[in-house]
């Protein structure tokens, strides 16, 4: 096959849709249109810099790599290559992300299962739901090649469909938005800063392999050579994929904007079921629990199919198969899972968002000049970003 169907290229667009869509990309919008009220439509523009605009950046990149990061990260050095692959694994698994996407399910669904009702979450009840929907992910996972069709043709429609709802009824029942008071460029900045937190660049880097995957059983050989025309069709998905996902990005912030009054002292998943409550009362609510964990599921599968295959492959030199591979890192995120939300935002906050983040983004369009333009220099950038955010940050 020597060109991919419109089809395939919008079931693709949706794929990416949902491996973007987790945890972060629900409550962050949403807490950005709390504070930033009558200016959102400014913060709307920074977050969507860092997470839109950027992780489209880095798979497309990627896709210029092949999909293979060895060759991506290791331009810096063998050294330092593995050290950013290592860290980007761990933040993806089982320190941050998966972590954060098993707890605001959680909080989500609490008030509609009979162990975890608002006042009486537990350890107990965090690990029995850990356990539950990591092995839902474990199930649809396992069968790496029918990845992007779960993704594509059943989860991103019913997430969709469920978001839109949320939408439509918070703007039509939407009354007045409180004013910031703050200066635009401020809540513009602080947006960029808050867009990071949804480590979607990191993702979009790992997920090009799951990408590639499928199109290379789609492709034909000859076209699969060209790396170039690889990143066309994946830009064409990726444009499907980001407006779907500005869209969410834009509704959330409204609905935060119109009905974030009051909740300030909130966490972003607390805010996020109190507004779904208030919106939709306990019966609308439940739909939205449902299209949360569809949306953290979705993403909780492309992590878990990327950890793993880095597991099987690079630490077990492909002497265990990938369903065990997969057992291992969702066990290994089950810790942290039962800590909660708050417990693993602060580890979101800390030197991995703001130091690691920006050296990122440096290295990503450093390789992205290195292929359109044989722009060799990457280590002197890189450590003068190192600098420049280790000194904000300590500041």
């Amino acid at each position: 096959m020597n060109t991919v169907s419109r089809t395939y290229i919008v079931t693709l667009g949706l794929a990416i849709f949902s491996m973007l869509i987790g945890a972060g990309n629900l409550i962050f919008p949403l807490f950005s249109g709390m504070q930033a009220g009558c200016q959102t439509p400014i913060a709307m523009l920074g977050f969507f810099i860092t997470a839109i605009f950027l992780p489209v950046l880095g798979l497309i990149t990627m896709i210029l790599f092949d999909g293979n990061y060895d060759l991506f990260f290791k331009r810096l050095g063998v050294i330092a290559g593995n050290f950013f692959i290592v860290g980007c694994m761990i933040t993806l698994g089982p320190v941050i992300c998966l972590p954060r996407i098993v707890s605001l399910s959680h909080e989500m669904i609490a008030p509609f299962i009979p162990w975890g009702t608002l006042q009486t979450i537990t350890p107990m009840s965090s690990f029995i739901f850990s356990l539950i929907f990591l092995g839902a992910t474990f199930l649809a996972t396992c069968r790496k090649t029918k990845i992007v069709e779960i993704l594509g043709n059943v989860i991103s429609p019913v997430l969709i469909v469920s978001l839109a709802f949320i939408f439509f009824k918070g703007v039509w029942s939407a009354q007045s938005t409180a004013c910031n008071a703050q200066p635009a460029i401020d809540v513009f900045k602080s947006n960029i800063l808050l867009g990071y937190q949804t480590l979607d660049l990191i993702g979009a880097l790992f997920y090009a392999s799951i990408v590639l995957t499928l199109l290379k059983k789609t492709l034909h050989p000859d076209t699969l050579k060209n790396s170039r025309t690889l990143a066309l069709i994946c830009l064409k998905a990726s444009v499907i994929g980001a407006t779907l996902l500005g869209l969410v990005y834009v509704g959330m912030a409204t609905i935060g904007a119109f009905h974030g009054h009051g909740f300030m002292d909130m966490n972003a998943a607390e805010l996020f079921r109190e507004v779904s409550f208030k919106i939709l009362s306990s019966q609308g609510a439940a739909i939205i629990a449902i299209a949360t964990i569809f949306a953290c599921i979705s993403t909780a599968i492309a992590i878990g199919a990327v950890l793993a295959e880095y597991v099987r492959t690079v630490i077990f030199k492909r002497h265990i198969g990938f369903p065990l591979a997969l057992a291992m890192v969702l066990i290994a995120s089950i810790p942290l899972s039962v800590g909660g939300f708050e417990q693993v935002s602060a580890i979101t906050s800390g030197p991995i968002t703001y130091i690691g983040y920006p050296l990122l983004i440096t290295i990503t369009i450093c390789n992205l000049m290195y292929k359109l333009f044989d722009f060799q220099s990457i280590k002197v950038p890189v450590a003068a970003t190192f600098i420049v955010a280790l000194i904000s940050y300590l500041s």
